[in-house]
């Protein structure tokens, strides 16, 4: 029996399986990767390999085994049809008989577009009758601190979420929930609703930014048709831009203030606070 990542080399796969690798013996997990060479870091560890692209069923045959617990974490290719990449992968667990598949999901009370992709593959995850567990990741720090520098630079967030606020995490909180599935007992056919213990809006983010900068930072909301231009104008696709502004619309809405506390239960400690993972980026 193996516990299986996908995306392993991505930015949340690694830090499930670094996570593991805390937990459990190395040989007993298996890093589905598309670069093997991306992966030389967890093999010189003991982790097993699996090249495998959800663009490629036929490279899933023999990935999976009866048994295996999967952590399915979804795909980022928003152009390349992701229900169907996501289905590849739940086929395949289903035909191997696995005894858990994890889906890392999006918030249930969302209703940009961004979830649209979400609930297709949960709803083929719940009709294929595999023991499942909807991670239903909100929102992760890392969306506004990996990229610090136009914000310094100009001296301003913008956003088009108005007053709205977030329970954003950490990728390193969201893992450790995923990790406390895998290796724990009873959470089979259930959704966890996932988001940081404190919820906090973009004013308090400038300020927190001024505060550790020692820059004078301000928040702008602008429209959502303005802040779609300004983010195809720093280069992004136009369809990825207008998923970005939705989610900007259902934070405005409230949509991604998550109060359950299931991602601290599971992780088995507070979630990291918005400082925090600012302190980081600024050193970093």
């Amino acid at each position: 029996m193996s516990i299986v990542v996908t995306g392993a080399t991505g930015h949340l796969g690694r830090h499930v399986v670094e996570q593991l690798l805390e937990k459990v013996p190395a040989d007993r997990i298996t890093a589905v990767v598309r670069d093997e060479s991306k992966a030389a870091d967890f093999a010189a560890r003991g982790v097993r390999l699996a090249v495998a692209d959800y663009n490629r069923p036929e490279t899933f045959d023999g990935v999976f085994a009866a048994g295996d617990r999967v952590l399915l974490i979804s795909g980022n290719e928003f152009d390349k049809g992701r229900v169907a990449q996501h289905k590849v992968v739940i086929d395949a667990a289903k035909a191997a008989g696995v005894a858990l598949l994890a889906y890392t999901s999006a918030p249930g009370g969302m209703t940009a577009a961004l979830v649209d992709d979400h609930r297709g593959t949960e709803e083929i995850l719940l009709a294929s009758g595999l023991p499942y567990t909807l991670l239903r990741n909100g929102w992760y720090h890392e969306n506004y601190t990996e990229n610090l520098a136009p914000v310094l630079e100009h001296g301003a967030v913008v956003q088009a979420a108005g007053e709205g606020r977030i329970s954003s995490a950490s990728r390193a909180d969201y893992a450790a929930a995923a990790v406390a599935v895998l290796t724990g007992e009873g959470h089979e056919n259930t959704t966890y609703e996932l988001g940081g213990d404190e919820a906090w809006g973009f004013a308090e983010y400038a300020a927190e930014l001024s505060r550790q900068t020692g820059k004078e930072i301000v928040y702008n909301s602008v429209p959502v048709d303005a802040y779609t231009k300004i983010l195809t104008g720093a280069g992004l696709p136009e369809p990825l831009a207008a998923i970005l502004a939705g989610v900007d619309v259902s934070i405005a809405k409230g949509e991604l203030v998550v109060s359950t506390g299931d991602l601290s239960r599971l992780a088995g400690r507070p979630t990291t606070p918005l400082a925090d993972a600012i302190a980081a980026a600024v050193k970093g």
